[in-house]
């Protein structure tokens, strides 16, 4: 069994970053802002969860966590899809 990455913003916001599995055994991004917005992305390239879980390190460690998100995950040359669903 894999171990999935979860961060929380460390400036004391209520910005949540996680990687789950999904039910077809592809990678998922979820976040989660504490108060309205909850986004889940399906990860399209093929990766390992490690450059995912720094991706999501570095960007909970910025003021405008998305943003910092997509940077880091276009660095990585990682891919994204959002999904329509937010469960």
């Amino acid at each position: 069994m894999t171990s999935l990455a979860f961060h929380h913003s460390p400036h004391g916001a209520g910005d949540f970053l996680g990687l789950r599995r999904s039910r077809a055994g592809g990678l998922e991004l979820v976040y989660d802002d504490g108060a309205q917005r909850r986004l889940v992305w399906r990860v399209t390239t093929p990766v390992t969860e490690q450059p995912l879980s720094e991706a999501m390190q570095l960007a909970l460690s910025a003021n405008r966590v998305l943003p910092a998100l997509y940077s880091e995950l276009k660095k990585r040359a990682i891919q994204i899809e959002a999904l329509d669903r937010a469960v």
